[in-house]
C-alpha cells in the first residue's frame, strides 16, 4: 500500500485513476490544482506522484521542476495527451520517472506504478545500506602494529583469496564489522555490494523476511513484493552479524542457502538462486552453544570454514597509543578544532586497565574527553576516575548473585542491576556487560513480555520520573 498523489484539472480523469489504484490497496489523494499539491507535495506526503502535463497556472513540467527543488524525492509520473519526444526528454531530464501518453490502459498505469514503487524502494534501501557501512569504509583502518593485530591482518589477506565462509569471533567492541569488510574489499568481490543484518535486531519472522524477501501479501503490511538480502547481495557479500541469536528454525533455512545456493521468498513457492559469500560474526562461544542446543551443529561446521579469531584490547596494549592518536585526531577533524595532547600518565593508565568494551570503549573515552577536557591537555587525573568506576562496576554487581540460581534468572537479575547503576542507559549498561546493545534490547522486551522484567524508576536529569530499561 502507497500514499499516491493523483493531479489532473479534469474530475473524470482524477476519478478514474483514482478508483484504478484503490483496487489496487493504494491510498490515493487526488488534486485538482496543481499549486495547492506543490505545497502537499513538498511536506514529503506521498510515495508516488501521477501528474497531468498541461494544466492551468503551473503545468506538470514546472510542478516537476518545484517540486526536485522543494527536495521532493518521490518518483513521478507525467501523463500527456500531447505527447512528444522532446517532451518525454524533456520531463526524463527534469527527474520524473516515466511518461504516459493518453489514452492508456488501466493495466498498463499499474503496471508502471508498481515499477516506480519498487525502484523507489530500492533507492531508499541503497542509501540506508550505503549510510549503515560508511563507517566500515577506508575512514576507518585497522590501528595498530602489535603482533596480534598483525597476525590477523596476516589471516585476513589470506582469508580473501578465497570464496568460502568466514566466522569472525571475538569479543564485543573488537572491530569484527571492520574486519569483515576488510576481507570483503580485499576479495575478488570488492567490486561488488557487501550488506549486512543484524541477527540480534530482528524478530525471527522479520529476519526471514529481511533476508529472503517477500511476496505482496505473504503477511500482514506486506504491501508489495520486496526482494531480501541474499538477492540484493548477488555477486557480493552478506555479513550476518551476532549469528548466535538467530533462531533454530531460521538457522535451518540459512543452511540451505549456504549448501545449495538456493531459497524462497515468504510466501512464494518460486525457488531462487543467489552467489553470495557469507561472512558471520559472533562475541559467543558458538561451539558451546552447539553443546548447548542453542545452534546447529551442521550449520557452525558451515560456517566455520576459514575461522578469524579477533583479540580483545588488553591483549594488543602496545597498540593503544596509536589508536588514542588516531581517535583523538578523528573527532578533532570532525569538530573543527585541534586535538588533545596525551600526558604519558593517561596513556599508562590506559594501556594498564584491562577494557572490557574494547575498542568501542576506547573511542567513548576519548569522545568524553575531547568533550570535558578544557586546557587541551588529557591527564592522568582526569582519566583514572573514569577508568576505576568502570572497572569496579562488574564485580559489585557479581556480589549479590547466589548460587544455584537458573543461569537466565543470574543474567536477568545482573542486567536488572547494571541498567540501575548506569541509570538506565542502554549502551553503558551493554558496554559494562560487554554485550551488543541490539542483544540487550530484546533481551529486556522478552523478560518484560513474560512479567519477568523488574522495572526500575529512576530520575532523569531535569527531576522528572523515568522507567530504567524503557
Amino acid at each position: 500500500m502507497a500514499k499516491i498523489c493523483v493531479i489532473d484539472d479534469k474530475d473524470l480523469v482524477r476519478d478514474s485513476l483514482s478508483l484504478t489504484l484503490e483496487r489496487e490497496d493504494h491510498v490515493v489523494t487526488a488534486l485538482a490544482d496543481p499549486v495547492a499539491a506543490l505545497e502537499q507535495i513538498r511536506g514529503g506526503a506521498f510515495d508516488l506522484i501521477i501528474t497531468d502535463l498541461k494544466m492551468p497556472r503551473l503545468d506538470g513540467l514546472a510542478l516537476l521542476r518545484d517540486a526536485r527543488a522543494g527536495g521532493c524525492e518521490a518518483p513521478v509520473i507525467v501523463m500527456t495527451a500531447f505527447g512528444t519526444i522532446s517532451t518525454a526528454v524533456e520531463a526524463m531530464k527534469l527527474g520524473a520517472f516515466d511518461f504516459i501518453q493518453k489514452p492508456f490502459e488501466a493495466d498498463a498505469l499499474v503496471l508502471q506504478v508498481e515499477r516506480a514503487l519498487q525502484h523507489d524502494q530500492l533507492r531508499r534501501e541503497n542509501e540506508a545500506l550505503r549510510t549503515s557501512l560508511a563507517d566500515l569504509r577506508d575512514d576507518r583502518p585497522m590501528i595498530g602494529d602489535g603482533e596480534a593485530i598483525r597476525q590477523a591482518r596476516a589471516q585476513i589477506e589470506q582469508i580473501a583469496r578465497s570464496d568460502a565462509t568466514v566466522l569472525i569471533a571475538g569479543e564485543s567492541g573488537t572491530g569484527k564489522e571492520l574486519a569483515a569488510w576488510a576481507v570483503h574489499q580485499a576479495s575478488k568481490r570488492g567490486e561488488r555490494p557487501m550488506l549486512c543484518v543484524n541477527c540480534a535486531a530482528l524478530s525471527p519472522n522479520l529476519l526471514e523476511s529481511e533476508l529472503f524477501g517477500h511476496e505482496r501479501g505473504a503477511y500482514t503490511g506486506a504491501d508489495r513484493a520486496r526482494k531480501g538480502r541474499f538477492e540484493l547481495a548477488d555477486g557480493g557479500t552478506l555479513l550476518l552479524d551476532e549469528i548466535s541469536e538467530m533462531a533454530l528454525p531460521l538457522q535451518a533455512k540459512l543452511l540451505r542457502v549456504l549448501q545449495e545456493g538456493e531459497f524462497e521468498r515468504v510466501g512464494s513457492s518460486q525457488t531462487r538462486r543467489a552467489d553470495v559469500r557469507i561472512i558471520a560474526t559472533t562475541n559467543r562461544d558458538l561451539s558451546d552453544w552447539v553443546t548447548r542446543n542453542r545452534f546447529r551443529a551442521d550449520l557452525y561446521y558451515r560456517l566455520n570454514v576459514l575461522p578469524l579469531s579477533l583479540p580483545p584490547l588488553r591483549a594488543r596494549p602496545g597498540d593503544i597509543p596509536e589508536l588514542v592518536t588516531h581517535f583523538l585526531r578523528r573527532i578533532s577533524e570532525r569538530e573543527g578544532r585541534s586535538p588533545l595532547a596525551v600526558e604519558p600518565e593517561a596513556l599508562r593508565l590506559m594501556c594498564a586497565y584491562s577494557w572490557p568494551g574494547n575498542i568501542r570503549e576506547l573511542e567513548n573515552i576519548c569522545q568524553r574527553a575531547s568533550a570535558l577536557v578544557t586546557d587541551s591537555v588529557l591527564r592522568g587525573a582526569t582519566i583514572e576516575p573514569w577508568l576505576a568506576r568502570a572497572a569496579t562496576a562488574p564485580a559489585e554487581l557479581f556480589a549479590n548473585l547466589r548460587p544455584g540460581r537458573l543461569l537466565e534468572d543470574a543474567e536477568r537479575q545482573l542486567i536488572e542491576r547494571t541498567l540501575a547503576q548506569c541509570n538506565g542507559h542502554r549502551e553503558r549498561t551493554a558496554r559494562t556487560l560487554g554485550m551488543g546493545v541490539r542483544t540487550l534490547g530484546m533481551k529486556i522486551k522478552k523478560w518484560r513480555d513474560e512479567g519477568a522484567f523488574q522495572e526500575l524508576t529512576l530520575a532523569d536529569r531535569g527531576g522528572n520520573s523515568v522507567t530504567c530499561g524503557a
